[in-house]
């Protein structure tokens, strides 16, 4: 695709800022906000950004939490700053009549089913703006080890509709659907209890595709190891071990992913056809966290 198209097409250019970081090095999704800063947020609503967004703004590590539109800085008696650029987030909608200008639908060619749009928006940090009294940046409160754990422990033991986790049977974590029980192994096995935790948090993601909770294509529809649909249900699985990770302040080890992890996302993302998965994975695991966490699923934003 060219750069003209990518402009004018949100999946693929979401996915073009993806690629960009993994060819780096960053997998986006590892931490996919400052802990130093805390979640975004729009300052106008107060509204916290969620999926996708919370990754595009993380990756522009502005020292604020606080976004705005340029009209809404406007309505605020403020003004973006001369030569600031914005960081383009994106939002969902449905429309039975999408406008040209929506150009990107999906399910477009069968009218009997909702068409779904994404409209980009530019937002600027607090930091690029001017005029508006912005609260003054604090630390973030960390949760020692302890806490963190005890979180994470809160949210296993609260999650509604729980497979069975059994412990030490296997050597290697694992959802099975047939028998809805996550398989983990030996807690003593893991170099940390955080790195226990997330790996629980990936295979509860996965868990929350059953029938039974959310009815996940991805899952359901499962083609086996290193097939298309078994890498789209393993995106939403990483990104929603990291989005409860960053409820729980557990992040994963930077150097805990080798270059064969990095190249494998890179070949997948880079095929013109997975343009959406960013986008639709992001979306997935926010629902997949809300059901874990006992949340209605946030609105895109």
């Amino acid at each position: 695709m060219s750069t003209a198209e990518s402009r004018t097409d949100p999946y693929q250019a979401v996915t073009n800022i993806i690629i960009e970081h993994l060819e780096r090095g960053v997998v986006p999704w590892r931490c996919p906000w400052q802990r130093e800063v805390g979640i975004p947020r729009n300052f106008h609503t107060g509204k916290t950004y969620n999926g996708i967004n919370v990754l595009l703004l993380g990756m522009r590590h502005m020292a604020s939490p606080y976004w705005l539109t340029f009209r809404q800085a406007q309505e605020l008696g403020g003004h973006v700053r001369k030569g600031e650029h914005g960081t383009h987030i994106i939002k969902a909608g449905e429309s039975k009549s999408a406008s040209a200008d929506d150009a990107t639908r999906e399910d477009a060619e069968q009218p009997q089913r909702r068409r779904v749009f994404l409209r980009k928006y530019t937002v600027f940090n607090a930091v690029q703006i001017e005029g508006i009294n912005f609260p003054a940046s604090s630390p973030i409160p960390t949760l020692c080890g302890s806490e963190r754990i005890a979180a994470a422990e809160q949210i296993v033991t609260e999650m509604q509709l729980p497979p069975a986790i059994q412990e030490g049977m296997s050597t290697a974590a694992c959802y099975r659907m047939a028998t809805d029980t996550v398989q983990m192994p030996a807690f003593t096995s893991f170099e940390s209890a955080e790195a226990y935790h997330l790996t629980l948090f990936h295979e509860l993601v996965h868990a929350t595709g059953h029938p039974k909770r959310l009815n996940r294509e991805s899952l359901n529809k499962h083609d086996g190891f290193g097939g298309k649909v078994y890498s789209q249900e393993e995106l939403v699985a990483e990104m929603g071990a990291a989005f409860l990770g960053m409820e729980t302040h557990i992040v994963r080890d930077a150097h805990e992913h080798s270059a064969a992890y990095l190249q494998s996302w890179l070949n997948v993302l880079r095929v013109k056809d997975h343009k959406r998965w960013i986008v639709q994975a992001a979306s997935q695991a926010g629902k997949a966290v809300a059901f874990i966490m006992n949340k209605h699923p946030a609105t895109d934003s």
